[in-house]
């Protein structure tokens, strides 16, 4: 959807100053177009929806995070494993800010788990994360489903009418 607005060519900061003349121009006051290809979305007023999104894939990050490291302390520290196993069945997952602090606050070695989901939730954000295919992905599936559902529309609404 596109909107647009009008807005004094005089408001813009960022055009170049005008050089001196020695013969002065009078000054004319006239409006452009602005043209906008965002969609505004309301109800977004305290986040963005791509804030909103990102809090989203925070959590996630640390729930990949959790994952990564109680695969490894599998093979190398059963007993960390364990721990981290048994604090998982205590504590939700739902908010990961909130889980590493709990688990911070358990114990000494609980902290030291905690440090680890936080080291490797930043390193699997920053370099393993593939942010260009996750866009590719959720742009395709919303292009499939969308095509999906209104190919079933069509044929309920044309077996409808038969």
């Amino acid at each position: 959807m596109e909107s647009s607005t009008l807005v004094p060519v005089s408001q813009f900061s960022f055009l170049p100053p005008k050089p001196h003349n020695r013969t002065r121009m009078k000054r004319r006051n006239f409006f452009t177009t602005i043209q906008c290809n965002k969609m505004y979305v309301p109800g977004f007023g305290e986040a963005s929806p791509e804030a909103k999104a990102a809090k989203h894939l925070h959590n996630f990050f640390t729930y990949i995070a959790v994952r990564i490291v109680n695969a490894q302390l599998e093979s190398y520290n059963r007993e960390a494993h364990a721990e981290l196993m048994e604090f998982l069945e205590r504590h939700s997952l739902n908010d990961g800010n909130k889980f590493c602090a709990d688990l911070m606050r358990e114990s000494p070695r609980h902290k030291t788990l905690a440090l680890r989901i936080l080291e490797v939730r930043s390193a699997y954000c920053k370099n393993d994360f593939e942010w260009d295919n996750l866009k590719r992905l959720a742009s395709k599936m919303v292009d499939d489903h969308n095509t999906r559902l209104m190919r079933d529309y069509v044929l309920e609404v044309s077996h409808e009418e038969s």
